[in-house]
């Protein structure tokens, strides 16, 4: 169906993505990264918010509950980008969801505290959004809220509030979930996070020449056309780079 009225879109800072959904993410839209471990999933999610601030001046918010604010920052230095710089002067916060949570003292400004309930995580996150009036956001990753809510079972529940509250804020945001196995369709841990999305991303292997090979496949994105094809991607010492002509291998 054509397009008949207008859609905001916001530029991914992904290299060679945007081509693919008309330019970019439609504006105040939650998209799922998913794919299994190693597949670049927070390395997408931390490049979408990073080059938010440094190319278009929008501020972004990284929640980041799989591994300490201080390993991301230096992980992330090996792409060159300098989070510290934009957490200094206001336009990038850093929540440490993990410290608590392992029982290390944190010395962040930001900090998700150690038991709390769902209801008051997603409120923090909501305060530090609008503290820094941010444009972008990545919650890294829902297993991991789960565990760390010890509320697998209510995971539904708290995924439905998380999409009550991010339309609330109106930014456009990136969760990100383990597929446990993609190529027999299971694309989510619960297999429910790809419903409050209302885009999918797949990152995922590919075996080529006895060498596995990345690859992106974009499952769904509202109110934009897109193809349903794998197209190659590499994450290269600048980050994530997609080959839209898909000729790399």
């Amino acid at each position: 169906m054509e397009e008949t009225y207008h859609v905001d879109r916001v530029k991914s800072g992904i290299q060679g993505f945007d081509e693919l959904v008309e330019g970019g993410f439609p504006k105040g839209t939650t998209i799922l990264v998913t794919g299994p471990t190693g597949s670049g999933k927070t390395t997408f999610g931390v490049q979408f918010v990073y080059k938010g601030v440094e190319l278009y001046d929008e501020p972004g918010v990284i929640v980041t509950l799989e591994e300490r604010a201080q390993d991301l920052r230096k992980e992330m230095r090996a792409f060159g980008w300098d989070l510290e710089k934009y957490e200094m002067e206001g336009k990038l916060a850093i929540i440490d969801g993990v410290s608590a949570v392992v029982g290390l003292p944190s010395e962040e400004r930001f900090v998700l505290e150690g038991n709390l309930n769902a209801e008051d995580f997603l409120r923090y996150i909501y305060r530090v959004v609008k503290a820094i009036r941010a444009k972008r956001l990545l919650i890294d990753s829902i297993p991991s809220i789960a565990f760390r809510l010890k509320e697998e079972k209510k995971i539904r529940n708290v995924l439905l509030q998380l999409n009550t509250i991010l339309l609330e804020m109106g930014v456009t945001a990136i969760l990100t979930t383990e597929a446990p196995d993609p190529s027999r369709g299971k694309i989510s841990r619960y297999g429910m996070e790809e419903y409050i999305a209302r885009g999918v991303i797949l990152l995922d292997f590919m075996e080529r020449d006895v060498e596995l090979k990345r690859y992106l496949l974009i499952r769904k994105m509202r109110e934009t056309k897109h193809q349903m094809k794998k197209f190659p991607f590499e994450i290269t010492e600048e980050g994530v780079v997609v080959y839209p002509s898909g000729e790399v291998y």
